[in-house]
């Protein structure tokens, strides 16, 4: 074989290496491509899940926080409405000792509260107390039919921050009924809170029942 037969076989065959070598390269490079687009795409989708879960919880970290202020303003306006709700209690009680000091009204007062049950009262109210007694044993001997023992406890009077009223006791002191003015009052407020409430605020929207 001559010098140039070789030559020319030497180009052949380093051109189909060249060409085999850059077959070699462009499949390399597509299988590169295709696995750094695979890998993009799952890291993209785990970035996404990642946020969207983020973003998931900071949503219900938001209607936690928004429930909790709105629980919190709603305490914050019971409690206000309580407030003065005792504050008006506190102004009436300051105000039954006004009532102990009107002779027009208290006298009949008072035989409302011995009719109903039948004592210890304030000194001041001895008097009018007895004459009470006076007045309402007949009604109570001509409805129940019976004789009725009633006495005036000098030895055991009101409390002083008492405004006036009765507490009553049974023969041996055990049973009491308390009908002073504050007990009244407490009881009358303990009875009509609920239209206490819905004049001074309205009707509660949340509420389904009424009783």
């Amino acid at each position: 074989m001559i010098l140039s037969d070789i030559k020319h076989m030497m180009a052949f065959i380093e051109q189909e290496a060249n060409e085999k070598a850059e077959e070699i390269d462009a499949k390399a490079e597509e299988e590169f491509n295709i696995e750094k687009g695979r890998l993009v795409q799952t890291q993209r989708l785990k970035i996404m899940e990642y946020y969207e879960k983020k973003e998931k919880q900071i949503e219900q970290q938001k209607k936690i926080q928004m429930s909790n202020l709105m629980n919190q303003a709603r305490l914050k306006v019971l409690k206000a409405r309580d407030d003065m709700i005792s504050e008006m209690l506190n102004e009436a009680r300051q105000r039954l000792g006004n009532v102990a000091k009107d002779p027009s009204k208290y006298p009949a007062l008072m035989d409302g509260l011995l009719l109903q049950v039948s004592f210890s009262c304030q000194p001041p109210d001895c008097k009018s107390v007895g004459a009470s007694i006076q007045r309402n044993i007949p009604i109570y001997k001509a409805a129940v039919k019976t004789n009725l023992e009633v006495r005036i406890d000098q030895d055991n009077f009101l409390a002083p921050d008492i405004s006036g009223g009765i507490e009553l006791y049974n023969g041996d002191g055990k049973i009491k009924v308390s009908n002073t003015l504050e007990s009244r009052l407490d009881l009358m407020a303990q009875q009509m809170m609920p239209e206490i409430r819905v004049s001074l605020f309205g009707a509660n929207p949340n509420r389904k029942f009424l009783d």
